[in-house]
C-alpha cells in the first residue's frame, strides 16, 4: 500500500492493514503524524480486502503525546479529533499497538482505537496536568467509561505512568503481547478479532462504570480532600476532576462539551503556562555551554562521604539507591555509629510505607560502610565533604584529601555559602575541586547545585552534571558567590521578613501571605521547623535580635514546643502573644513606629527583591540562565510550580516594569537593600524579554 507521507506506511498482512508511524524521537502528535493517522485509517478501511488495522509506531515508543512545540500555533492539516473520529467510525476495527508510552494525547488516540495490545513493558497515562492542562481530546470522557471513575479520577490528577500489566486488570488493555514481538502479536490479536466476529468497540459507548457511579457524589468529595493538601494552588487537578464528574452525570456528547471548555481555560491561563515554563526549564538545565557528550567523563565507581550527621547520611543514601558503594567517614566512632544507625532506620521506615522491599533495605544498608579513618577514602572516585559550616575546617580535610586521595578523584564540598575558591586554593589540584550543594533531607530533597569554582575543570563538571542525574537529581550549574543561587536569593527574603515584624506586620502575617502565594511555609513557621538555635551560639548572643531572644528563652522553635510560634504535643503552631509582646517591645527600643502593614506589601517586600537578586545573580555570570535560578527554586524552595519560578514569575506574570518601580519606590522608602540591579533596568528601558537579552 506503501507510504502515506514522510512519517506514516501502511502495508498488508493477509487481510489485516498495518499502519506504522515513524516521527522520531516519540511520535509526538505533530500535523504529518495526524495526517498519516486520518488518511491511512481512511485508505485502508476503504479497501475490501482489509478486515482489521493495526496501529503501531516504530522508534521507542508509541504515540507519547501531544507535540508541545505546537501549543499556540494555528493547527494545520487534520485536527487530533479528525484523526480520532477517522479511527472510532471506521468500517472495520482498529487495534492499537502500544509499546513505550501511550501517554497524554497518544493514550486518547488509543482509547477512540476498538482494542489495545501492549508490550508488557510499555506504561499508558494522561500526564497533561503536570502542565498545568487536562487531556483534551476525550480523554477525560473515555477513560472513566473503560476504567471506571476511581481509577481515572487518579490517573488524571496524578499523571501517573501505569504499567501495561496494571493496565489490562483495569481493562485499558486488552491483551499482552510478547515483549520483542509486538507487531506479530498485535496482527494474531487482529486476526482472532476478525475470526470470532469482534464488535466494533467504542469507548465512548461504554456506559456500565460511569452509570454505576452515578448519583454518589460522595465519590468526588472523599477523592477532593484526598489530594487537598497536595494540590493546593493547583487550577488543573480540579479541572480534571470536574471533567470526570462530567463523564459520570452527562451523555458523553455533552462531557466533550465541557471537557474542551474546561482545557480550552487552562490552556490559555496563566497557571499552564507557567507550567510549560518549568517543563521546557527542566530541560534546559542540564545545557552547559562548552561541555557535550564529547567532554571526559570520569567513571564514579565508589564515593567517600565525610561526615555522619544529617547530611552525610543523607548524601549517602542517595548514591547507595543507585547501587554506588559508599564509605562514611567520622572523627569518632560514636557519631558514625549514630549515622549508621540513623540510615538503617529511614530505609526501614521506607519499607515500612511499602516504597522499598525489606532485600532493598539490607542492599542498601550493605553498600554504606563506615570507618574512622580518612584513609580509607585512598581509592574513592568521589570523595564529598559534609561537616558543619567553617572554612578552617573545611581547609584542613581538603589539605587531608589532597594527600590522600587517587589522582584523578573528584574533591567536592557540600557547603552551602562558603567561599569554594577558598577551599580549593589549599589543593595542589583546584581543577579537581567542585561544590555539590545537596539540599536538606538530602535523600529527599530533588535538587543539586553544583557549583564551579574558578578552576573546576570540563570532566568534573561534566562528571558532576551526569551523575546528578543518576542518583535522580536536577542539577543547576552555579557559581560561587555567597549562598550561591538559592541561599542568596532566600537572604533577601529572610532580611524583608525580619525587618516586616519590626515595622508593623507580625510573623504569623508573613507565613500567611506567603503560605496564600504557594509557598510549603512561610519564613517564620520555617525557622521554627529547621531550629531557632542553627548556627546561633549562647556565648556570642548580644540579644540584638527577635531570634537572639528567643533562643535566650529557650524558645528554640518546634523541638523545644516554642518558637516565633507555640506549639502544642502534636507540634500544631499558634501565634504566640509572648513573641508579639517581644516584637513590640524590641520595635519600641529600636524606636521603629508601627503601622499597619498590607498583605500585598509584605508579598512584595518579601519577592520582589528576590527577582532582583536573581537578575544580580545573571549580570555576575553566577547562573547561566533565568530559567535555571527558576529552577532552583521550585526544587529546593517549594516555590509554586504554577508560578513559574521568581524569573518567570518577576517578568510574565508581574511584568519587570512593575518590579522595576516598586523596587525604586521601596529604595526611596527604605534604602539600598532595594537598589534595583543594573541588567533589570537595562531590561525595562530597551523593553527587551531576559532571553532576548541571552539570559
Amino acid at each position: 500500500m506503501g507510504n502515506i507521507n514522510d512519517v506514516a506506511d501502511l502495508s498488508t498482512e493477509g487481510e489485516i492493514a498495518v499502519l506504522t508511524l515513524n516521527s522520531p524521537p516519540v511520535n509526538a502528535l505533530s500535523a504529518p503524524v495526524r495526517e498519516g493517522i486520518f488518511e491511512g485509517i481512511k485508505k485502508a478501511a476503504a479497501d475490501s480486502a482489509v478486515k482489521a488495522i493495526v496501529l503501531i509506531c516504530d522508534g521507542r515508543t508509541f504515540i507519547a503525546g501531544a507535540d508541545i512545540t505546537e501549543f499556540g500555533k494555528k493547527p494545520t492539516g487534520p485536527s487530533l479529533f479528525d484523526a480520532q473520529d477517522m479511527i472510532e467510525n471506521a468500517s472495520v476495527p482498529v487495534i492499537a499497538a502500544i509499546h513505550g508510552t501511550a501517554l497524554g494525547g497518544g493514550l486518547e488516540v488509543a482509547l477512540t482505537c476498538h482494542y489495545r495490545v501492549a508490550v508488557p513493558s510499555a506504561k499508558c497515562g494522561l500526564p497533561e496536568v503536570n502542565l498545568g492542562l487536562l487531556p483534551g481530546a476525550g480523554g477525560t470522557q473515555r477513560l472513566p467509561r473503560i476504567v471506571g471513575p476511581e481509577k481515572a479520577l487518579e490517573m488524571v490528577t496524578t499523571g501517573q505512568h501505569v504499567p501495561a500489566k496494571k493496565c489490562l486488570e483495569m481493562g485499558l488493555v486488552d491483551e499482552l503481547a510478547e515483549e520483542g514481538k509486538l507487531r506479530e502479536g498485535a496482527i494474531a490479536f487482529a486476526k482472532k478479532v476478525v475470526a470470532e466476529n469482534r464488535p466494533l468497540k467504542k469507548v465512548r459507548e461504554m456506559n456500565g462504570k460511569v452509570e454505576a457511579a452515578r448519583g454518589k457524589p460522595e465519590i468526588f468529595e472523599n477523592f477532593r480532600k484526598s489530594i487537598a493538601r497536595k494540590t493546593r494552588g493547583f487550577l488543573a487537578p480540579e479541572y480534571n476532576i470536574q471533567c470526570i464528574e462530567a463523564a459520570v452525570n452527562k451523555p458523553f456528547d455533552e462531557g466533550i462539551k465541557v471537557e474542551r471548555e474546561l482545557f480550552t481555560k487552562l490552556v490559555t491561563g496563566e497557571q499552564s503556562a507557567a507550567q510549560r515554563h518549568v517543563f521546557f526549564a527542566e530541560r534546559q538545565v542540564w545545557k552547559v555551554p562548552g561541555i557535550d557528550k564529547d567532554t571526559k567523563r570520569i567513571p564514579i565507581e565508589k564515593v567517600g562521604i565525610i561526615g555522619a550527621g544529617t547530611m552525610g547520611g543523607g548524601i549517602s543514601m542517595n548514591f547507595a539507591n543507585a547501587g554506588i558503594p559508599v564509605t562514611i567517614v567520622e572523627r569518632d566512632q560514636a557519631p558514625l555509629d549514630k549515622g549508621l544507625a540513623t540510615i538503617r532506620k529511614n530505609y526501614e521506615n521506607t519499607a515500612k510505607k511499602g516504597r522499598i522491599s525489606m532485600d532493598d533495605v539490607e542492599k542498601r544498608t550493605g553498600l554504606i560502610q563506615g570507618t574512622t579513618d580518612m584513609k580509607a577514602l585512598a581509592d574513592c572516585d568521589l570523595v564529598i565533604e559534609a561537616v558543619f559550616e567553617n572554612m578552617d575546617v573545611k581547609q584542613d580535610i581538603f589539605r587531608q584529601l589532597d594527600e590522600i586521595c587517587k589522582p584523578g578523584a573528584i574533591l567536592a564540598t557540600n557547603t552551602s555559602a562558603l567561599d569554594i575558591d577558598e577551599i580549593a586554593s589549599v589543593t595542589k589540584r583546584p581543577e579537581a575541586v567542585i561544590g555539590l550543594h545537596f539540599f536538606s533531607p538530602a535523600n529527599v530533597m530533588r535538587l543539586l547545585e553544583v557549583v564551579r569554582a574558578d578552576k573546576t575543570s570540563k570532566e568534573v563538571i561534566a562528571t558532576s552534571m551526569d551523575l546528578a542525574k543518576k542518583i535522580g537529581k536536577i542539577a543547576a550549574l552555579v557559581g560561587v558567590c555567597p549562598g550561591f543561587v538559592g541561599n542568596r536569593i532566600l537572604a533577601q527574603r529572610q532580611r524583608e521578613a525580619n525587618k516586616l515584624i519590626l515595622e508593623g506586620a507580625m510573623p504569623w502575617d508573613v507565613d500567611r501571605v506567603l503560605y496564600d502565594f504557594g509557598l510549603p511555609m512561610g519564613p517564620f513557621a520555617m525557622s521554627d521547623l529547621a531550629g531557632l538555635d542553627l548556627g546561633w551560639r549562647k556565648e556570642n548572643s548580644k540579644g540584638e535580635t527577635i531570634r537572639d531572644v528567643l533562643c535566650e528563652m529557650d524558645r528554640r522553635g518546634q523541638k523545644t514546643g516554642a518558637g516565633f510560634y507555640d506549639y502544642d504535643e502534636n507540634r500544631k503552631a499558634t501565634p504566640s502573644k509572648i513573641v508579639e509582646d517581644i516584637i513590640k517591645d524590641f520595635s519600641e527600643k529600636k524606636q521603629i513606629q508601627r503601622r499597619d502593614i498590607s498583605d500585598q506589601e509584605i508579598l512584595e517586600r518579601c519577592v520582589y527583591p528576590m527577582i532582583n537578586e536573581g537578575f544580580k545573580i545573571l549580570e555576575e555570570g553566577k547562573a547561566i540562565r533565568a530559567s535555571d535560578i527558576d529552577i532552583v527554586w521550585i526544587n529546593g524552595y517549594g516555590w509554586p510550580v504554577y508560578r513559574g519560578g521568581p524569573m518567570y514569575y518577576g517578568e510574565k506574570i508581574v511584568g519587570l516594569d512593575k518590579v522595576l518601580a516598586k523596587m525604586q519606590e521601596f529604595q526611596k522608602a527604605h534604602g539600598d537593600d532595594f537598589e534595583p540591579a543594573a541588567l533589570l533596568e537595562k531590561a525595562v528601558k530597551e523593553g527587551k524579554s531576559l532571553s532576548e537579552l541571552g539570559y
